[in-house]
């Protein structure tokens, strides 16, 4: 009998991950794709179900998916965070087991764009 390998679904956003999105919303517009993210989205989909999620128009979306040439890689695109292994956002914390430290991220966090490094 042939085993049959699942994979599992990382949910990667696409403002402020795969383009140069700098906090300024077009809703007419999607930025350019970020140097390094098709590499990335390759690499990932050889061991992993890749879906993109969004809150713009999932037609814009898939068009500027079409233009990057990562529609091979991408298996759906929702704007739904649908339940996934993992999600990559640049607009989330990460839970550690402690809520005091919970509290002082989400009252201190910016997003990576916005820090003062």
């Amino acid at each position: 009998m042939t085993e049959i390998k699942i994979k599992k679904t990382i949910l990667i956003d696409l403002d402020g991950v795969l383009n140069y999105y700098d906090g300024k919303y077009n809703s007419d517009y999607i930025p350019p794709i970020r140097e390094d993210a098709i590499d990335f989205i390759k690499k990932l989909s050889d061991s992993f179900e890749i879906k993109l999620f969004t809150a713009r128009n999932l037609l814009l979306a898939s068009k500027w998916v079409i233009e990057n040439g990562l529609e091979q890689f991408i298996k759906d695109i929702t704007n739904i965070k649908e339940p996934a292994w993992l999600y990559v956002d640049d607009r989330c914390i990460n839970f550690d087991g402690n809520f005091d430290n919970l509290t002082n991220n989400i009252y201190s966090f910016e997003p990576w764009h916005k820090a003062k490094i």
